[in-house]
């Protein structure tokens, strides 16, 4: 296949997969669009990304995003089944509404991170790596992966192949400059243990924040992330220049490294 035929084969592919999304709901804070049978991703007005996936008995919300006023009723517009919520990592733009719901489920080493996001009244469950959520018909795998946080978890439905990332590996980029701080080290070997599970079947990863990219990544993107950390950690970075946005939780002087469409944000001070 020549390249020009090989551009318009990709191109088809993807405006197929983009026509099967479709809007379900739109208010002031969101919309929700279908991407598949028994899934959605709802996208709000200030780019975080929260997940409903369906079983034949449960449904799972993943993450509870930022700026949704009454989610819980604006879930039940999409499933009536009894609702699981799970949580990637607890930074406000993923956790800002879990208090919207009785019962939140995430990684116990996130624990350190409650106090960034407003107090939560109800009951928490933690989750473990390689634990399994049955909705019915559908089961779900926690798997940890730390580095942007401690207890950064992605979420695997194995038999459509799909990934749920939360900010584990980004949206085009990650930010690691966070604290409490993770080695580099750390994230690598959250890039290969996730490139290895897309060497078994996991083909798509619907990141945390979905509206800056409208397509699910493959496996490229982890091995170019994966390319990117290894680089850090050897201290070879080929693209390297100071990050423009400092945040309260962040260090003082952030950097910005490149490798085609991956990027990491680090603190220089703390790859080690």
């Amino acid at each position: 296949m020549n390249t020009k035929s090989f551009l318009l084969l990709t191109v088809l592919l993807f405006s197929g997969w983009a026509a099967s999304a479709q809007s379900v709901f739109k208010n002031d804070d969101l919309e929700i669009t279908k991407l598949a049978d028994k899934l959605w991703v709802i996208e709000t007005t200030d780019k975080t990304t929260m997940y409903i996936v369906e079983g034949d008995k449960k449904a799972m919300l993943i993450d509870t995003g930022t700026k949704c006023e009454k989610l819980n009723e604006v879930v039940r517009k999409i499933t009536q089944k009894p609702l699981i919520v799970v949580i990637t990592h607890m930074h406000g733009d993923h956790a800002g509404n879990m208090d919207q719901f009785g019962e939140v489920y995430f990684n116990a080493a996130d624990t350190v991170l409650l106090k960034q996001v407003k107090p939560y009244p109800g009951k928490i469950h933690f989750l473990t790596d390689g634990q399994v959520i049955d909705l019915g018909g559908k089961k779900l795998e926690i798997c940890h992966m730390p580095a942007h946080t401690p207890g950064s978890i992605v979420v695997l439905d194995r038999k459509e192949g799909n990934c749920f990332s939360g900010d584990a590996f980004g949206s085009g980029q990650v930010w690691l400059q966070l604290k409490p701080y993770a080695t580099m080290k750390t994230y690598v070997s959250s890039l290969k243990k996730m490139e290895k599970l897309m060497d078994n079947g996991i083909t798509k990863i619907y990141c945390g924040h979905y509206p800056y990219v409208k397509k699910p990544y493959d496996k490229s993107y982890i091995v170019a992330m994966r390319e990117l950390a290894e680089s850090l950690d050897n201290g070879t970075p080929k693209d390297a220049k100071p990050f423009d946005r400092k945040v309260s939780i962040g260090c003082d002087h952030p950097m910005i490294a490149t490798n085609g469409q991956a990027a990491i944000v680090y603190d220089p001070d703390h790859i080690k």
